[in-house]
């Protein structure tokens, strides 16, 4: 940077607010506190689970929603409990693979002006409703051993984005990511590595190595069997706060 860029520069009038900021925004973090104790206290005795992500527009009639299920099912059956967004699609088809199993079965619900309530699948002492999705994106990670994203909409996206940013950065715990669905996944998979890969050295060629994509349940439960197989590996929250 150029010497004269440094010198100090006259001060512009800056923007002010419309309105007058109250005092009980301050009384906001109360709020998020209760939120983060009533998540840890509920989801400290749900165990070791994987969270699901992907669409609540997606119908049970859809491979994807009937995919979702087979997916929660098996991995009930490997012991692991099922963690979604509590709403409908493939959130209902995960809560359902896991209750119909015998599973845990928890739901990170969202207060949203424009969606219903939690599906009926999802265990009553797991079943938690947050104001606040940042809050909420804590407990879909805390507990997580390992993110399974099927296919979705832009609140899918954000939360598969912000779990592998994440463990790119090393602030949690690396476990696996899995893309379900190929068909869906594969112009974002090619975008990334034509793009931001190669073309703007964005992202490392290691990087590519943490979404594998499949469209097979069975996959799904080797690719989480064979990581947690390694002996430094073990089951345990992955962010400490």
């Amino acid at each position: 940077m150029e010497n004269n860029e440094l010198k100090t520069h006259e001060k512009h009038p800056m923007k002010k607010w419309g309105t007058v900021l109250k005092g009980e925004n301050s009384w906001t973090m109360f709020k998020v506190i209760s939120e983060f104790v009533e998540g840890f206290e509920t989801l400290n005795h749900a165990g070791p689970c994987v969270s699901i992500f992907g669409s609540a527009r997606t119908k049970p009639d859809h491979p994807y929603y009937k995919l979702a299920v087979e997916i929660a099912r098996l991995l009930t059956l490997e012991g692991y409990g099922v963690i979604t967004g509590g709403g409908p699609g493939i959130m209902e088809a995960g809560n359902k693979g896991a209750f119909l199993t015998g599973g845990n079965s928890v739901g990170l619900n969202i207060n949203l002006p424009f969606e219903q309530s939690h599906n009926q699948f999802i265990d009553p002492d797991n079943n938690l409703n947050f104001r606040y999705f940042f809050v909420r994106k804590v407990m879909f990670v805390k507990y997580a051993q390992a993110f399974i994203a099927l296919p979705g909409g832009y609140g899918t996206m954000d939360e598969l984005f912000e779990v592998l940013t994440l463990v790119q950065t090393g602030k949690i715990t690396r476990v696996p990511i899995i893309l379900v669905g190929t068909k869906f996944w594969a112009g974002m998979i090619e975008w990334i590595k034509a793009v931001m890969l190669e073309q703007e050295a964005n992202i490392s060629p290691k990087d590519m190595d943490l979404i594998p994509v499949t469209d097979d349940p069975q996959e799904v439960i080797k690719i989480i069997n064979e990581f947690y197989s390694r002996e430094e590996e073990r089951l345990e929250p992955n962010l400490e706060l």
